[in-house]
């Protein structure tokens, strides 16, 4: 027999009756039931009940276990009484009769439970991690995140794709957020620096000349954490195909992500066909360019029904704002109808809802008995009132909200304002993933900070109409190859068709305010690879923590992280970052220069 187990803490059943068997794991319970003692025995794989009575040899030592000390029992597995089955757990008709049991580790006084489970800081539940994964929810989020990455790789084999490796040390270079440096003693005053994405290297295996690839890669951002993004290391499921068009990489992907959430996702109905949207659509209709499509909701221009109308405040800033460049910089008024919103008290609640987030109010007009009720049905009346609810097909029991003023200011609270009604009223669907493409976002962008041209997106992406288009355009209309994918309003990638002409890259940089030399001291590398046949390409890199939170259903990417960091970037169970020897700094070559405290 086994020196430790003949079989897991989930593997008895009733056809193992009569067996003598060892088990081993942790003591999850002790329960005393009127001289029986019982055992819940927990190991990876689930739960088995030990029982001892005062005729076990055992039984004395039964009564010294704690929770979490690590035992082996060997006993006799024996069927439970019918009123003692547990059908909620799979060896829930058997029990193992314990006839000898050492312990194998004591544990001492927990500083969090293991055992149901209840909410503890999470400083202590970070510090302590190692218990915290014992706990079922977690636990079971950091297996199935691990069986979602192997079907993944399955799946991305299956569509033809090869897995390899890219570097870890690299070179620095501007990706859009900050870089770990990591000093070279070897080359005194020089750095490498952890890469934020495998960008560069996976355009350097296209031009290598293999066709497919694909990596689960670690990827590395000194950025503060948010409940979707942790802060230092994320993992992504890095992709990137030769000879392709924007269309062959969205092939190659929906199957694989549509096909992943219908075996993980627990039966939730899953996007047939990704729909396409356009960036600025996207922005009109949901205030967001990773827009929840579980909600109904479409914004709308109701600029029409305010000009020169008798609600002043926003019919005067209307012909305030109106010679804009662009529909971003000309004042209008966007609807959110509310459908099953219709009262004063939820209308008022929204408005309270919008002063706390800073802003003056949110305009609104509730319907019932036939007419508009509020301040701003009074003041446009009710030949234009009844016109706005039939163009936004609203009925008694339903309300529209408004925002006004110059779109580019006030996009996101409205996009706000949509999520926050559709969650008040219970709108989305909650049982299926709703996943869309969105497209066509601008190559450049305005940085007001610094009063100059941006990229906006992925540096090395390809505009829409290659080189002309970059010479013969504003830069500001120029649309590039990039796309998002997103599910259930949140952002699982961005990607593009790449640029492959030494030319093109050039004047991108150039557009942006990078001279010649910058590009060849930063892309130096990629530069001298686009001169030697470099084949059209493209991919996309969605996020694997985001996906497991999806499909774990958190809202929080440390509930399906191994070991994160906390908020502040720390590392409570091990205790980084930490302070280094004076004799390791000699060896880099570094002088620290600290802040004034």
């Amino acid at each position: 027999m086994h020196a430790y187990r003949t079989h897991t803490c989930a593997e008895l059943r009733a056809e193992t009756v009569g067996e003598t068997v060892r088990v081993s794991g942790w003591v999850h319970r002790v329960r005393d039931h009127g001289g029986l003692l019982f055992i819940d025995l927990r190991d990876h794989y689930g739960l088995t009940q030990c029982v001892a009575d005062p005729d076990s040899p055992a039984f004395a030592l039964v009564e010294t276990l704690r929770a979490e000390w690590v035992i082996r029992v060997e006993g006799d597995v024996k069927k439970r009484t019918d009123d003692t089955i547990n059908p909620n757990l799979p060896t829930g008709e058997v029990e193992v009769f314990v006839r000898d049991l050492e312990v194998l580790s004591e544990a001492s006084e927990l500083p969090l439970p293991v055992f149901g489970e209840p909410d503890y800081p999470e400083e202590t539940r970070l510090t302590y991690r190692f218990l915290d994964l014992r706990r079922e929810t977690l636990h079971a989020n950091i297996v199935k995140r691990s069986e979602i990455i192997a079907s993944i790789r399955r799946r991305m084999r299956d569509g033809g794709f090869f897995e390899f490796q890219t570097p870890i040390l690299t070179a620095s270079s501007p990706e859009g957020a900050r870089d770990f440096l990591v000093p070279s003693r070897m080359h005194p005053g020089k750095f490498y620096a952890l890469p934020q994405a495998p960008q560069q290297f996976k355009q350097l295996v296209m031009i290598a000349g293999f066709d497919r690839y694909f990596q689960i890669a670690p990827c590395f951002r000194d950025e503060d954490a948010r409940a979707d993004r942790s802060p230092g290391e994320f993992y992504q499921l890095d992709i990137e195909m030769s000879f392709v068009t924007q269309d062959d990489v969205f092939d190659a992907v929906e199957p694989v992500l549509r096909g992943l959430f219908e075996e993980f996702g627990g039966g939730k109905a899953v996007t047939a066909g990704f729909p396409r949207i356009p960036y600025w659509r996207a922005m009109r209709l949901y205030g967001s360019d990773k827009p929840d499509l579980r909600n109904p909701i479409e914004m709308s221009d109701a600029s029409h029904h305010f000009r020169g109308s008798g609600f002043k405040i926003f019919a005067s800033q209307l012909e305030k704002h109106s010679q804009g460049r662009e529909w971003t910089e000309n004042a209008e008024v966007w609807a959110i109808p509310a459908k099953g919103g219709g009262s004063r008290a939820f209308c008022d609640r929204m408005n309270s809802w919008a002063q706390d987030q800073g802003q003056p109010g949110l305009g609104y007009i509730f319907f019932r008995d036939g007419e508009g009720a509020g301040p701003i049905a009074k003041n446009l009346g009710p030949d234009i009132t009844n016109r706005l609810r039939q163009e936004l097909d609203l009925h008694d029991g339903d309300a529209v909200f408004f925002v006004c003023g110059i779109p580019k200011t006030f996009v996101a609270f409205a996009g706000q304002a949509r999520d926050r009604v559709g969650q008040e009223l219970r709108l989305l669907d909650e049982d299926r993933f709703a996943f869309c493409w969105i497209v066509d976002f601008p190559m450049f962008e305005w940085d007001e900070d610094e009063k100059k041209v941006d990229f906006s997106h992925n540096p090395f992406s390809m505009p829409q109409g290659g080189l002309e288009a970059l010479e013969s355009m504003d830069p500001l209309d120029v649309l590039g190859y990039q796309y998002d994918i997103v599910c259930n309003g949140v952002e699982l990638s961005s990607g593009a068709i790449r640029n492959h002409k030494p030319e093109i890259m050039y004047k991108a940089f150039e557009i942006a305010g990078y001279g010649p030399e910058v590009v060849e001291e930063k892309f130096g590398g990629m530069l001298r690879a686009l001169q030697y046949g470099a084949p059209p390409h493209g991919g996309i890199a969605p996020g694997i923590d985001r996906i497991v939170m999806l499909l774990c259903g958190t809202e929080n990417i440390r509930e399906v992280t191994m070991f994160p960091m906390n908020q502040q970037a720390e590392d409570l169970l091990m205790g980084a970052p930490g302070e280094v020897s004076a004799k390791q700094l000699r060896e880099l070559h570094i002088r620290l220069n600290l802040p004034k405290t």
